[in-house]
């Protein structure tokens, strides 16, 4: 009814009703007399188990007249290993899910359960084993050893566990770390099957089926020294070279994760390993060189022979000085630079790496032969991240974007193309933050922008990514429909792709809007007919004759054309022969239209999916 007085009425949201869960589902079944327990020895403390908590008793069914149904007790015909449960998750009966979160540690109790209590509850989640009197009145005498926070590792509660003492940190081992712990086992009943090896503690690799599946899963959830209790069910006791687990339906190892050391995988194949020696100071990958920085190494390289042979060593061969150079300008191999990145200053690492991320792409020193293996062991000394460019005028951000621009315009012209995209994204991103204050600087500005996405057309362009090469460019497009430069690089990327209809109308778009663009445009047009004609010839070539046959005879859709490819081949190095001439990128030389991968744009998207796992002036590095 509408209020009459004139006042405001406040505005109160209804609050949706939460989706109740199973567990308070079934909950709402127990009617009063169900479930009655009595007390047969009292607890300890005052702390219950509530949900979430791994609780672990024993368990003895007796019907009213004290026949013993059932029992996990040894006197009774029990196996001797008590129940162990996790309240919320494991599957119970419904007068254990009521009743155990009322007692204490150590108590004793017995709880008197109707039939729907227990196994004829309606849609009972457990079933009763053979010969159970499932509709009979039962008595559940229980005694509550402990209870506990667990962490579940496996949804199926195959694998729990227990925090003893918390660990440092927040790393934990995974693939394919190298780990040292101490490590005893003993069954649910307390019969020790493993204990630690006298003075020295276990070690193993994760990911080598060292240690049973169970446990690894489990050690792959600490932290350097933590101590926990990890319970693990038989189908995750796998036979290994730790202990033999058959006939063992559930073991509780007790781990001290002593130490693990960091080793990656940084190519996912195995070619490319990054083994950590020593710690390095802060937090990983926090305090890693990731950007673009100026780092600091001490450095030896060797051959992966059988006499290790040292080639450089630059606390010998460099005067004691250590290599200084900036990360993300292509001056060390890849597989080197990929992985100092990933470096916390301090740390010792020990790099192997295969030929094509060491010296066969890059400079080789006289004593390293073609196709070697190389192995590295790094010390990052320090690193300084880029200059912020927080507070800087505009013309001191001009500065620093044109040091960076000079930069990818070498990399671009040594075939780096990812490495040069990178510099010109990086300046496009801090350009987010720049704010011209007058019309000059707001000209200048734009055509520093602009000249930048046309290098990062051209690098993607040069790298096959003829759709990002055509998105970039329409980024100019919009400020300016008729920038030559743009609709120049956007034509020859739609030619790239087959569509020649729009890359025929960028060119001809170039002839109307500036005259002088006349030779460029020409030789593009006469390229994308060429093209265009290579393309239909082809198409004939590959239909020929398939429908000039009387039904039921076989068509040959394709001939021998080896002769017309090579034409065609010849066609294209004189088609690139003249582009080399032509106005495709802004201060940037482009030797061929054609896209061509060179080092980096073929090795960096693997190096791209680590920044994922995660990525020489001073002293040429040998």
């Amino acid at each position: 009814m509408a209020a009459e007085d004139g006042t405001a009425q406040e505005y109160v949201p209804q609050k949706k009703n939460k989706e109740p869960t199973e567990t308070e589902k079934r909950r709402k079944k127990i009617v009063p007399g169900s479930l009655m327990k009595a007390e047969i020895r009292p607890g300890g403390g005052d702390a219950r188990p509530s949900d979430g908590d791994q609780v672990i008793y024993h368990c003895t069914v007796r019907t009213l007249a004290g026949v013993v149904v059932e029992s996990t007790r040894s006197e009774y015909g029990g196996k001797g290993t008590p129940i162990r449960q996790v309240l919320g998750k494991s599957k119970m009966l419904l007068g254990l899910l009521e009743g155990l979160p009322t007692m204490l540690r150590g108590e004793v109790a017995m709880f008197k359960m109707k039939p729907q209590m227990h196994y004829s509850e309606e849609d009972c989640p457990v079933s009763p084993p053979s010969s159970f009197p499932r509709d009979d009145e039962l008595h559940f005498e229980i005694e509550m050893i402990d209870f506990s926070k667990v962490k579940v590792v496996s949804d199926d509660l195959g694998v729990i566990k227990k925090v003893i003492d918390e660990g440092q940190g927040w790393e934990s081992p995974r693939e394919p770390y190298e780990v040292k712990a101490w490590i005893s086992a003993k069954t649910g009943d307390d019969k020790v099957i493993l204990s630690p090896k006298q003075g020295e503690p276990y070690f193993f690799t994760i990911g080598k089926s060292e240690v049973p599946k169970g446990l690894e899963m489990g050690i792959g959830t600490m932290t350097r020294e933590e101590k926990a209790v990890i319970y693990v069910t038989n189908q995750y006791l796998t036979e290994s070279p730790l202990m033999s687990v058959v006939g063992l339906e559930e073991v509780q190892f007790e781990v001290e994760l002593i130490h693990f050391t960091q080793v990656r995988d940084m190519l996912g194949d195995g070619r490319l390993i990054k083994r950590r020696l020593r710690d390095g100071k802060g937090e990983f990958p926090m305090d890693c060189p990731l950007q673009d920085s100026l780092l600091r190494i001490h450095y030896k390289g060797m051959l992966l022979n059988e006499e290790k042979t040292v080639f450089i060593d630059t606390r010998i061969d460099n005067d004691g000085q250590p290599l200084e150079f900036s990360s993300g300008e292509g001056l060390v191999p890849e597989g080197f630079e990929m992985c100092v990145r990933l470096m916390l200053p301090g740390e010792v690492a020990l790099v192997t790496c295969p030929p094509d991320y060491a010296y066969d792409k890059f400079t080789r020193p006289a004593n390293v032969p073609e196709g070697a293996h190389i192995e590295w062991e790094i010390e990052l000394l320090g690193f300084e991240m880029p200059k912020d460019w927080t507070g800087l005028d505009f013309q001191g951000v001009m500065d620093e974007a044109e040091k960076i621009r000079t930069t990818g315009n070498r990399l671009f012209k040594e075939g780096k193309f990812e490495l040069a995209k990178a510099k010109y994204e990086k300046v496009l991103r801090e350009f987010n933050h720049v704010n011209p204050q007058d019309d000059e600087e707001g000209k200048v500005f734009l055509n520093t922008r602009n000249l930048l996405n046309l290098n990062v057309a051209a690098c993607h362009l040069k790298s096959g990514e003829c759709r990002k090469s055509i998105e970039t460019c329409n980024k100019v497009l919009e400020a300016n429909p008729a920038h030559v430069k743009a609709l120049y690089r956007r034509g020859m990327a739609y030619m790239e792709v087959g569509d020649f209809e729009e890359a025929r109308s960028d060119f001809e778009m170039m002839l109307k809007v500036d005259k002088s663009s006349e030779p460029d445009a020409t030789a593009a047009l006469k390229k994308l007919k060429q093209k265009q004609q290579d393309v239909e010839k082809k198409a004939r070539r590959q239909f020929k004759g398939l429908f000039d046959k009387k039904p039921g005879e076989i068509a040959d859709a394709g001939t021998d054309d080896r002769g017309e490819e090579q034409s065609t081949s010849e066609n294209q190095k004189n088609d690139d022969q003249e582009d080399s001439n032509g106005t495709d990128t802004e201060d940037v030389e482009d030797v061929a239209n054609e896209p061509r991968e060179g080092l980096f744009s073929r090795l960096w998207p693997t190096g791209r999916r680590l920044f994922s796992a995660l990525g020489l002036r001073r002293c040429a590095i040998l």
